[in-house]
């Protein structure tokens, strides 16, 4: 049986850094049951993005599945390199800085991995911007976050990420993992969230960049209507082409971001 975080950490004469916000699963079970969400079938590589001391690693690894672990602390990359596992790929880099599936290799590629928390919002835009070579991801992430990812329509958690998201991917919250699971135990809890990638986009829109403008400018103040959110961001579109497209989309106005779907908010890109 593999060693929990604490005995290998201090084993290798390491604590945590708080300050990167690490926090290590050495939940068999939990583990397994990550590994399973990701649907790895024998021999197919996975990008593992901060893999730590390697306990998700090992996981992954018993699916048959090749890793590519993309970690940036060196004391981890020791750690790693220390295990001598076979079909395991070690990559000292940034995991919000790096293209998974050039790593892998391969056109399309799976990525998983128990993300730190403040790095969240960072590799979730990259997987949105990499969409097209990502073919699911899986996370452990803060668990409030995991619950805006998966929100629905109206809904005060309803954001932007999950439009963003929602308009390219399936998102399933899966289950929560206590916090007590983790060395050292984090002050929140944490989710599993998987996100696969629809063969193509919940709603048609013309301008990838230009839906983004919109939704982050419709959220940007939540408390104010959508009509007062869009005409402030000067550079999206003149306050009469906006009103022009809310008419066009069937949208009243005075409605705030959060209630709007995302079919909407796509019908509003097309009409401007």
């Amino acid at each position: 049986m593999a060693e929990g975080p604490r005995e290998l950490l201090r084993r290798h004469g390491l604590r945590p850094k708080r300050s990167w916000g690490q926090s290590f699963l050495g939940d068999p079970d939990a583990l397994a049951r990550i590994a399973e969400a990701v649907h790895l079938s024998p021999g197919e590589v996975v990008v593992e993005l901060g893999p730590g001391l390697g306990h998700l690693t090992r996981a992954l690894l018993a699916t048959g599945a090749t890793v590519v672990a993309v970690e940036r602390d060196r004391d981890m990359v020791r750690v790693l390199e220390g295990l001598g596992l076979p079909n395991l790929r070690i990559v000292a880099a940034n995991a919000a800085n790096v293209r998974f599936a050039e790593l892998a290799g391969i056109p399309q590629v799976a990525v998983c991995g128990n993300l730190p928390y403040h790095l969240t919002s960072s590799i979730l835009f990259e997987v949105l911007a990499q969409r097209r070579e990502v073919s699911r991801a899986v996370f452990t992430l803060q668990k409030e976050v995991v619950t805006r990812l998966a929100a629905r329509p109206g809904n005060r958690d309803y954001g932007l990420l999950t439009v963003l998201l929602g308009l390219y991917f399936d998102i399933e919250e899966l289950f929560t993992l206590p916090s007590r699971m983790f060395h050292p135990p984090p002050k929140v809890d944490s989710a599993v969230v998987r996100l696969t990638t629809r063969a193509s986009p919940r709603a048609p829109v013309h301008g990838d960049e230009r839906f983004v403008r919109l939704v982050k400018a419709a959220f940007a103040q939540r408390r104010k209507t959508l009509w007062n959110s869009l005409r402030s961001d000067e550079g999206l579109a003149s306050p009469e082409r906006v009103r022009a497209a809310l008419e066009a989309a069937g949208v009243d106005p005075t409605r705030r971001a959060e209630t709007l779907s995302i079919e909407e908010f796509a019908a509003i890109e097309r009409a401007l």
